[in-house]
């Protein structure tokens, strides 16, 4: 188990170790899908990929910067497709908020087990295993150097993982979401059916919205538009690219005002 940095103060949590580097966000969420985390087909969780997505949070963190996730449950189960068995689809909601409680714990072991002192927050109440969330304990870990990743997506069904994390990040006065995914950023079209395919290096939230371009849900591009929440979706699969995000590499696609 980590040392739990219950003295260090924000100001030493500032202070950071790579002192190449010099973080342009105070404060991030890091938005997962439950899918970032499967290796080859078959395998719902796998050691390596949770290894490199661990080593490349510490880095952040050990930047000084401020870092909280939320993680999907696509990996395990998606309330969705339940209901294409016959499950009801709030239950089939509830079962994937679950799956995401299991990918949080997951996350939480690899961290640990490179020194982060880590915090899961769940927003269906289950005390044995993690926090309930209560948005100023939250604050309060992030002032303590903690990593804390929020499971259970936002408690209610008919509500994405992506509608979570823009509640969450505009909760806890986050500067960016950094949404993490398979590709590079966001395109006029599918890359990998149309190799002219333009990618967006910056673009506005209206232009997104009219362009009809996948970003988030639209719940939850609203919710970023209208609290004017930036959002970066980058290629998480690439070496230190969550701390590229972070330092302010213009990396992926920015959608902003």
């Amino acid at each position: 188990m980590p040392k739990d940095p219950d003295s260090v103060t924000s100001d030493q949590a500032g202070e950071s170790p790579h002192s190449g580097f010099k973080p342009h966000y105070r404060r991030v969420l890091l938005k997962l899908s439950g899918e970032a985390l499967s290796g080859e087909p078959g395998v719902n969780i796998c050691a390596e990929v949770l290894q490199n997505i661990a080593e490349q949070v510490k880095e952040v963190r050990d930047l000084g910067v401020q870092l909280v996730m939320v993680i999907g449950g696509g990996n395990i189960y998606r309330g969705m497709n339940g209901s294409g068995s016959g499950i009801e689809r709030a239950t089939g909601d509830y079962m994937g908020m679950l799956a995401t409680v299991m990918n949080a714990l997951a996350l939480q072991d690899a961290l640990e087990k490179m020194g982060v002192a880590t915090r899961v927050q769940s927003a269906i109440a289950m005390s044995q295993i993690a926090e309930s969330f209560i948005r100023r304990r939250a604050v309060r870990h992030l002032e303590k150097n903690r990593v804390v990743i929020f499971g259970a997506g936002t408690g209610n069904p008919y509500f994405s993982t992506d509608t979570a994390a823009a509640l969450r990040a505009n909760e806890i006065g986050a500067d960016v979401i950094l949404k993490a995914t398979k590709v590079d950023g966001v395109y006029d079209s599918d890359p990998l059916h149309n190799p002219e395919a333009k990618r967006y290096s910056r673009i506005r939230y209206m232009e997104a919205l009219q362009k009809q371009l996948k970003v988030m849900d639209s719940t939850a591009f609203s919710l970023c538009m209208d609290n004017k929440m930036p959002i970066i979706i980058f290629d998480l699969f690439k070496r230190h690219n969550i701390r590229r995000a972070v330092t302010g590499e213009s990396i992926g696609t920015l959608v902003s005002e």
